[in-house]
């Protein structure tokens, strides 16, 4: 059994209130075995919701309380990214997982690079806050990309 970002199973918890549906994380949660969960909305953060990103470090930084996440307009969400992070691990542990498919560049999810702090779009090496904790309690995470290329997934995407 694995943890999955809701919002990769079309689950409308993003911060704009959308998703990101992919058709093969659709299909496998329909297949069972996997648990969808978005650590933002299990911190009590509300769908929709102003854009957060971690400041001053990475997600192990927030944990290890040397860095915060801010809004784009400076309300400091630390607190509700560390209570998801602990409720998603609570789940985890619960529920006996082997992993986690997370969505890349969220600063919960992310795994691998995140967003850098400065609302610009610009990518760190680092993990979110949620990836930071489990992976510190030695849960396997891929982001939602590593975990296509990893199973030999082609997904491709056809613009108007």
């Amino acid at each position: 059994m694995k943890l999955i970002s809701a919002c990769l199973c079309g689950i409308n918890c993003k911060y704009n209130g959308g998703n990101n549906m992919n058709p093969y994380y659709w299909a496998l949660l329909r297949q069972g075995g996997f648990i969808p969960i978005c650590p933002e909305q299990l911190g009590g953060l509300p769908t929709p919701r102003t854009a957060s990103e971690v400041v001053g470090g990475t997600g192990e930084d927030v944990i290890n309380g040397n860095a915060q996440v801010f809004t784009r307009d400076g309300q400091d969400l630390t607190n509700s990214f560390l209570k998801g992070a602990q409720e998603t691990l609570r789940i985890a542990i619960q529920t006996g997982i082997d992993g986690a498919i997370l969505q890349s560049r969220s600063p919960s999810c992310g795994h691998g690079k995140i967003y850098d702090g400065s609302f610009t779009g610009n990518l760190i090496d680092g993990n979110g806050v949620t990836v930071a904790l489990l992976k510190k309690n030695d849960i396997k995470i891929w982001n939602d990309q590593d975990y296509l290329r990893e199973k030999g997934v082609c997904i491709s995407i056809e613009s108007s």
